[in-house]
């Protein structure tokens, strides 16, 4: 046997959506239905695990067989779930891959895997199977009423009087649809396969397998939460709430002021009409001098009530598991263009940031629960709740975090490509690239916190805002008149910044002018390290580092301006498939999103035999002994890979007990 293609159907008491599948497995009444499988490309078997099938001795061995290739699609799912369902079944086939004192023992090792579900990502397609099949015009179409069966199947029922009061649902209960969720199992394999020979001229390179392997040992480590202090979160925010609504109620005389239907007509009352209560909108009327007091404190409040921290804190709770870490947090290849990671469950990648200076004594507060103190040393609980969400990530006793991250990625790796020369001095010498933009821009020399530094916000977000082609909507988006900017400044701004970046400009057009050339005459083209070209209905970028952005049935069309741009199919704004629309500024932002995330998987692989339990965009979390070396881990992380000579790169960290935005 070399390779085995799997699919499985399974059951849980725990919620699948909201758990993730670390936890999803841990239940008691976790079990597999269903095993469906095809060994080196021959007929689909189904194993009807559910009606008293045995799994034959041959596969049960292949699974824990790193010389058998295990296929699946979203391989991440069926690997937890047979590690589980081998160590409570048949543990004498089972091996793990951890070593003493790592978080990944209860885990078959992932380098005996591979995901036909990274493979559709590496491509451009959509994650899902059923997505990647209708975009591939597979002959085997995933099964619709699948859905269906898996809510009768797989989840628990609601007990009624019709079905004897079970909360279960069994094969014998339904012959019928049994028979159909077994061909449901079989199809799936048979769509997993047929995508897999689809994409067979396309492989995904070796290196890409192992970033997969990787990805999976961090997300199998997982990261610990301090759950006694989520708990108390959770309940400190009930207690918060239930005040300001007390308080509202009082100040409003509304039934509901969390209503926006009730809360527009008591403003309305008032004299005040607005189409919105939003954070923006609520914010403008706060700081309107004019406004009646009252309405002020009501929007305070609701403000403080709209937080949505609670929800983070929930998420924790949903997805701990039962040695006290979250695991599952990290979608591979998951970002549709570039190729970054997504987050997943508890989403580390939108984590709200902390500044309050005594961020150890209100975290200390909310551990142990103590409200009363908390309302007494802060104006807003829900925000102190907001700020602390970090602080619930910590290192397991004996341990600490070494946290890690990149300095100005995406600036570098523009000014590399670009060949911004002045920018590059700028990194080699540690500068602020903040204050040199403000310098190029103004003509002046800028310092931050000397001559001319009022200037440095202004080279800053401009930094933040016109990388990408960017301009006056780019600057409004960043909050450009929120920080005090007038209408009038934006386009002068704009114009400086473009004229301070000559070669940045000029290389969003050739970026333009390579993808539009490989489109229409079909020629491949090389521009400072990145290829060119399409064939076989994709266009494809290959980066310095060998690795491939893919864009699905790529043709010339017309912007909403009326000039020429070009088109291709991916998952839009909405979520959906659709046809996108893009331009060279929009793709050389896709190119050094992609590069600083493959500049990431170096320092990931340059620092494996670490225990990464984490990262966030370009920040490393590392969970280490107490005499291990913050500079040494830095050191290693900002390595500059063979691909990428002439960048420079810098590392920084911070040393904590608990994670936090340093």
């Amino acid at each position: 046997m070399e390779t085995i293609s799997i699919d499985i159907e399974t059951y849980s008491e725990n919620d699948l959506g909201k758990c993730g599948v670390y936890k999803y497995v841990q239940h008691p009444d976790f079990d597999i239905l269903l095993f469906g499988y095809a060994v080196d490309g021959g007929d689909v078997r189904v194993v009807d695990l559910a009606s008293g099938k045995t799994m034959p001795e041959e596969v049960l061995a292949a699974l824990s067989d790193e010389t058998v290739t295990k296929w699946a699609f979203n391989s991440n799912f069926e690997r937890v779930c047979l590690s589980e369902w081998l160590r409570r079944n048949h543990p004498e086939f089972f091996s793990s891959y951890s070593v003493p004192g790592d978080t990944v023992g209860d885990y078959l090792d992932p380098r005996g895997w591979k995901c036909s579900m990274v493979w559709s990502a590496y491509m451009g397609l959509p994650l899902s199977l059923a997505g990647a099949g209708a975009v591939l015009g597979l002959e085997e179409q995933k099964l619709k009423e699948g859905k269906e069966l898996i809510r009768y199947f797989c989840v628990p029922c609601k007990a009624t009087k019709a079905n004897g009061g079970r909360t279960r649902n069994l094969p014998e209960h339904d012959r019928e649809k049994w028979e159909r969720f077994r061909s449901y199992n079989q199809r799936d394999v048979e769509v997993e396969r047929s995508i897999q020979e689809r994409l067979r001229n396309f492989p995904v390179p070796d290196f890409v397998w192992e970033e997969f392997w990787l990805d999976q040992e961090i997300n199998d480590r997982g990261i610990l939460l301090d759950i006694d202090m989520v708990e108390n979160a959770i309940r400190l925010d009930g207690i918060s709430k239930d005040q300001l609504l007390d308080a509202m109620k009082k100040i409003t005389g509304l039934e509901n002021p969390n209503s926006v239907a009730q809360m527009k007509q008591w403003l309305s009352s008032r004299g005040i009409e607005t189409e919105s209560l939003g954070k923006k909108d609520a914010a403008k009327m706060i700081a309107d001098r004019d406004m009646d007091e009252e309405v002020v404190k009501a929007l305070k409040l609701r403000l403080q009530l709209a937080k949505s921290s609670v929800k983070k804190y929930q998420a924790m709770r949903n997805a701990v598991c039962r040695d006290g870490r979250a695991r599952g947090m990290f979608q591979f290849l998951g970002a549709n263009r570039s190729g970054r990671w997504a987050g997943r469950i508890i989403q580390l990648q939108n984590l709200p940031q902390n500044h309050m200076e005594d961020l150890e004594q209100a975290r200390g507060l909310v551990k142990n629960g103590d409200y009363e103190a908390l309302a007494i040393l802060y104006d807003s609980v829900p925000n102190v709740l907001s700020e602390l969400i970090r602080t619930a990530f910590v290192a397991a006793g004996g341990n600490k975090f070494c946290v890690a991250d990149f300095s100005s990625i995406e600036a570098r790796v523009l000014s590399w490509l670009a060949g911004e020369r002045w920018r590059m001095d700028v990194f080699v010498k540690n500068g602020d690239i903040y204050c040199a933009s403000a310098s190029a821009m103004f003509g002046v020399p800028v310092e931050k916190h000397g001559r001319n530094a009022e200037l440095r916000q202004k080279g800053k977000i401009a930094e933040l805002a016109l990388g990408y082609g960017g301009s006056v909507g780019a600057l409004k988006s960043m909050g450009a008149i929120e920080m005090g900017l007038t209408e009038e400044e934006l386009q002068p701004l704009v114009d400086s910044w473009r004229t301070a970046n000559p070669n940045i400009v000029r290389f969003w057009w050739d970026v333009d002018r390579a993808v539009k050339k490989a489109v229409k005459q079909r020629k491949p083209s090389v521009l400072r390290g990145i290829r060119f070209e399409c064939r076989n209905g994709m266009l494809f970028i290959t980066l310095p580092s060998g690795r491939r952005l893919s864009y699905v049935k790529p043709r010339i069309g017309e912007n909403r301006f009326g000039g020429e741009s070009v088109t291709y199919e991916g998952v839009g704004g909405t979520k959906k498939w659709e046809r996108i629309e893009s331009y060279g500024p929009k793709f050389v932002e896709n190119i050094v999103q992609a590069i600083s995330r493959d500049i990431l998987c170096y320092a990931i692989r340059t620092l494996s035999h670490c225990r990464i339990c984490a990262h966030v965009h370009d920040e490393l979390i590392i969970e280490c002994q107490k005499d291990a070396s913050l500079e040494a881990i830095c050191e290693q992380m900002g390595r500059t890979p063979l691909w990428a000579e002439g960048l420079v790169l810098r590392a920084d960290g911070y040393e904590t007990q608990f994670y936090k935005k340093d």
